[in-house]
């Protein structure tokens, strides 16, 4: 079997964080320079990869569902590659060719960039497991991007964070920062191909450079996210910079500043705090205490009033008393988030937390995350309030999927915002529309029509 075949369908669904809609994305791009074609229905497909994720129960659950129904059609049709990559991948390795032999390859995220490689062996014949510790090579792969306005560009892989909770840095391996140049000529490559939105990825960005050599005469790391904001921030083409993860361990000041003083840095943090309560960051190994997460969020609005702050709460840990939920809807209460990322703890294996004798029934954490939820949607709809009236920049990104007259974007404060207008002159336009409605999570509004320049003489 040829690996060129242009006839040959390609089908990917990606479970999890933006790191994996990352990862998938540069995998396209690899199926796509072999000679694959993309196939929206997964059962036209003759290659299908699973991108998953072990955060959650759920998505691993949901993997195994999908496998199931795919094996039994490869019973039929024999040609037909099975893929799993990511971190369940990465986690079960060959436990998962057990329990569905009919799969080809199981590839970790550090081996996203040796698809083509991997994927010889399979055409050769092979099963091939890829779960080893991996140094990531500098990726040469044009991903296939899903959007045609905005782009992920990964900065740093990995992580060395050891939070009990957390199986990423036993699936994504130790941190490695990409070379700042490399980044740059990446960057460059979207600006000429009209992306006007990039955002910098990391599991944990703030780390981005420890890991690189040189240091200023004081001792601070010369290549710091802060350093690479400045390095990237002129890149011609694209209009808007966004980050993320931040841990608020590595959260600085001179980092805030960089946000304030770079016109394109849009004004939108996402920080997770996981938990309001410090005896159980603690337990969770976060190393900040809720004192310190509402500092640097206290400086963020020093500098920035109107900014957006986003974060991803855990309910349910481990020992979790009802007096120390409170404490984390205290914060919530006090803080007033735009976005909360919400979770039920679920005990993920070979984390420490999920061997502890003080886990919380199920019933206890539903409870907890009803209750949550329902204080995140009345502080966002407050926050939300604040637009009403405002005219706010909105990049047009799509059309709103439930109402065909209308586009989607989302303004510098990553509010989806929907206004009457026509995808195909819009899209990828940056246009100021008066906000008309507001809700908790989104916005409508009315384009403000661009006035012509009248010539003075």
């Amino acid at each position: 079997m040829t690996m060129t075949q242009s006839d040959r369908r390609y089908h990917i669904t990606t479970f999890g964080c933006q790191m994996n809609k990352a990862d998938s994305e540069r995998m396209a791009g690899i199926l796509e320079e072999m000679g694959f074609n993309w196939s929206e229905d997964p059962n036209e497909a003759d290659l299908i990869l699973y991108n998953t994720c072990t955060i959650r129960d759920n998505a691993e659950q949901k993997v195994y569902s999908y496998l199931g129904r795919q094996a039994k059609r490869k019973q039929e049709h024999p040609e037909l590659t099975l893929i799993v990559a990511g971190c369940v991948a990465q986690q079960e390795g060959e436990k998962l060719l057990r329990r569905v032999p009919e799969l080809d390859l199981v590839m970790g995220p550090q081996h996203a960039n040796r698809l083509e490689d991997l994927l010889q062996q399979v055409f050769d014949g092979n099963q091939v497991v890829a779960t080893e510790p991996v140094h990531i090579i500098e990726d040469i792969t044009k991903p296939r991007r899903e959007s045609k306005v905005t782009a992920w560009v990964n900065v740093i892989y990995g992580c060395n964070e050891r939070c009990t909770y957390c199986v990423v840095p036993s699936v994504r391996g130790v941190e490695q920062s990409r070379n700042r140049e490399a980044i740059r000529a990446e960057m460059e490559e979207l600006g000429r191909l009209g992306y006007k939105e990039i955002t910098l990825l990391g599991q944990n960005i703030d780390a981005y450079g420890r890991d690189l050599p040189g240091v200023t005469a004081t001792g601070r790391h010369l290549h710091t996210l802060t350093d690479l904001l400045y390095y990237v921030h002129d890149v011609s083409g694209v209009e808007r910079l966004r980050f993320a993860t931040s841990h608020p361990r590595y959260f600085t000041e001179r980092l805030i500043k960089a946000c304030y003083e770079l016109p394109k840095v849009c004004e939108h943090f996402h920080i997770p705090f996981q938990s309001g309560d410090n005896e159980l960051l603690k337990a969770m190994k976060r190393g900040y205490t809720h004192e310190r997460y509402r500092q640097i969020i206290e400086k963020i609005r020093e500098y920035m009033p109107d900014a957006s702050i986003s974060a991803d709460a855990i309910v349910g840990f481990p020992g979790e008393t009802e007096a120390q939920f409170e404490n984390t809807l205290k914060l919530v209460d006090d803080i007033g988030f735009d976005q909360l990322n919400t979770a039920a703890y679920s005990p993920r294996p070979g984390t420490p937390a999920a061997i502890w004798d003080n886990q919380l029934s199920e019933e206890v954490k539903s409870d907890r995350l009803q209750r949550l939820n329902h204080l995140v949607s009345q502080k966002a709809a407050d926050r939300s309030g604040r637009y009403l009236g405002r005219i706010e920049e909105v990049l047009v990104e799509d059309v709103n999927p439930k109402d065909p007259t209308q586009v989607m974007g989302r303004t510098r404060g990553n509010r989806l915002t929907f206004f009457k207008g026509n995808i195909e002159q819009l899209k990828g336009q940056l246009i100021k529309v008066k906000v008309t409605e507001v809700r908790a999570f989104s916005l409508t509004g009315v384009p403000i029509e661009k006035t012509e320049l009248v010539p003075l003489f």
